[in-house]
């Protein structure tokens, strides 16, 4: 039954449009640019060319989707097919940003359909046969890693060369070590096009004191793709560009004895393995997962990790700094949520897998919450109240009907929010509330004051103590009574610094432009 489609017929689509077509399980191509999807109707007969996305959606034969198209395109193709009810693979990276990874992830849940990663070496036989030599001891206790990725290949204006190759070696890196990084530190050189780095050196120190540099070029004589592991007792390399004999054993390494240390040189061994195309392995696993109802060995969480790392990665290139990584949040169970035995929830409420409710709360009927959200200690969400995913709420907050928060907000311990422009005790006004709206990414500071009315625009920050008064501009700071603009605020949270209408964010590096007296990034990706 053929029941696969291929997105995108560009370079790597080709490879995946072999791979399905061999398995005897695709049925349709689609490819924006016509001749590319025409020019794989001629190697493969019988392939279906679907005439628009829409279509291809809606064919009630195909059950999965994968998608080798532009990375900035990864997140709406993903979230299209799984609501359309299909399993979905994704070439890497699986979106451009964490939160939009999260956000994949949580709907392939909701779905109940497979979301799983292109990252390739994970399914190459001389990653899984080291994996095993590490597992039986033969390298001993690991100490370090060193991988390098060269060449002097494709140079893309649309990403960096950290984005481009590190993914991979990434990816394997947290395969075989089986642990998150507790620091991420990198550095990039630009030498062929502005702001766009051509060579990167990353490193990630792990909790048990394993280092491990990822050195990536696209500006190198030669093709060099080498993975190091070293361990106490002996050594491995992985060498993907060979020809054959791609994985050695060396027993070599320092003894010591009497005190002193003494080197230990023996001849390698060449360690065999299968000469299967990890890319037809990478394929059939994505079958086997949606036949078997399995979890992929690169599902979502592992995308989302991987691309957590590299945003680390990218903001210490722009901070110079080293970062302390923070493992982003894996959503529980389907179902799954936490309310303190103090809390109080209404029937007729709905709450997203992996919300906290704490100490004291009141969550009111017909209110809507997201997944991932925290309502601290005496927290009250009123009757009918709609809170996005992943929104943070501090202690003594009451968010009243009427007001509705979108994802990733943030209201500081004891802000207040309003609904009634004109409150008399003598004369109520239940139901004649009137509506609030707080945008995405918006940080609301402690015992800050919001009029009902409203609506404050994405990423804002209002200041502590700030009584804000009218409709507030996507990024804007505020602060006083009443609230009043003092300047502009990165997606991240840093203040930005205007120079002649420009900015850079000196944590992200991402680019701002004032026009109109209004700021917006000049990339337009949010």
């Amino acid at each position: 039954m053929k029941d696969i489609a291929v997105v995108g017929a560009g370079y790597w689509g080709q490879n995946l449009i072999r791979n399905f077509y061999e398995l005897g399980v695709l049925k349709t191509v689609f490819d924006q640019k016509k001749e590319a999807s025409l020019s794989q109707k001629e190697r493969f007969p019988g392939l279906n060319l679907a005439d628009s996305w829409g279509q291809l959606l809606s064919d009630p034969d195909i059950i999965g989707v994968v998608i080798a198209t532009p990375a900035e395109t990864h997140y709406e193709l993903a979230s299209d097919s799984l609501k359309a009810g299909k399993h979905v693979f994704v070439e890497k990276p699986l979106a451009l940003f964490s939160h939009q990874a999260g956000e994949l992830i949580q709907k392939s849940k909701e779905a109940q359909k497979v979301l799983m990663v292109g990252h390739l070496l994970l399914y190459h036989p001389a990653v899984l046969k080291l994996k095993e030599l590490i597992a039986e001891g033969r390298l001993g206790k690991l100490e370090y890693i060193y991988s390098n990725r060269l060449n002097l290949g494709k140079v893309r204006k649309e990403e960096n060369i950290l984005w481009s190759f590190a993914p991979h070696d990434i990816s394997v890196i947290l395969f075989l070590l089986e642990s998150d990084p507790i620091l991420v530190e990198a550095l990039g050189g630009t030498y062929l096009q502005p702001g766009i780095q051509d060579v990167t050196m990353t490193t990630m120190k792990f909790p048990n004191g394993v280092m491990a540099h990822i050195y990536v070029s696209w500006l190198h004589p030669f093709k060099e793709q080498r993975l190091m592991v070293i361990g106490d007792r002996s050594m491995a390399v992985f060498e993907d560009s060979l020809p054959s004999e791609k994985l050695r054993l060396y027993d070599r390494g320092i003894d010591w004895i009497g005190g002193e240390p003494v080197k230990r040189l023996k001849e390698p061994e060449v360690i065999p393995i299968s000469r299967e195309e990890p890319l037809k392995l990478e394929c059939q696993h994505f079958l086997d997962c949606i036949n078997k109802n399995q979890k992929p060995r690169t599902d979502g969480e592992n995308g989302l990790k991987v691309l957590s790392i590299l945003e680390q990665a990218q903001r210490s290139m722009a901070q110079k700094e080293r970062m302390v990584f923070q493992a982003p949040f894996v959503e529980p169970t389907q179902g799954k949520y936490f309310v303190h035995p103090t809390a109080v929830v209404d029937e007729s409420c709905a709450i997203g897998e992996g919300t906290k409710i704490w100490h004291f709360s009141h969550i009111q009927g017909g209110s809507r919450i997201g997944w991932n959200c925290s309502l601290g200690q005496n927290v009250n969400v009123g009757n009918n109240v709609t809170i996005g995913n992943y929104v943070k709420i501090q202690n003594n907050v009451s968010v009243y009907e009427g007001v509705e928060l979108e994802d990733y907000v943030f209201c500081g311990p004891s802000m207040v929010f309003t609904n009634i422009k004109n409150p008399r005790s003598e004369f109520p006004q239940k139901g004649s509330y009137i509506r609030t709206l707080v945008k995405r990414g918006t940080s609301l500071g402690a015992n800050a004051t919001i009029l009902c009315g409203i609506t404050i625009g994405k990423y804002a920050f209002i200041g502590a103590g700030a009584v804000v008064t009218k409709d507030v501009p996507d990024y804007a700071l505020l602060t006083g009574n009443p609230a009043k603009i003092r300047g502009w605020m990165c997606r991240c949270g840093t203040k930005l610094q205007l120079q002649r209408k420009e900015a850079n964010c000196s944590r992200c590096g991402r680019q701002f432009r004032l026009k109109d007296g209004k700021i917006a990034p000049v990339s337009g990706e949010e």
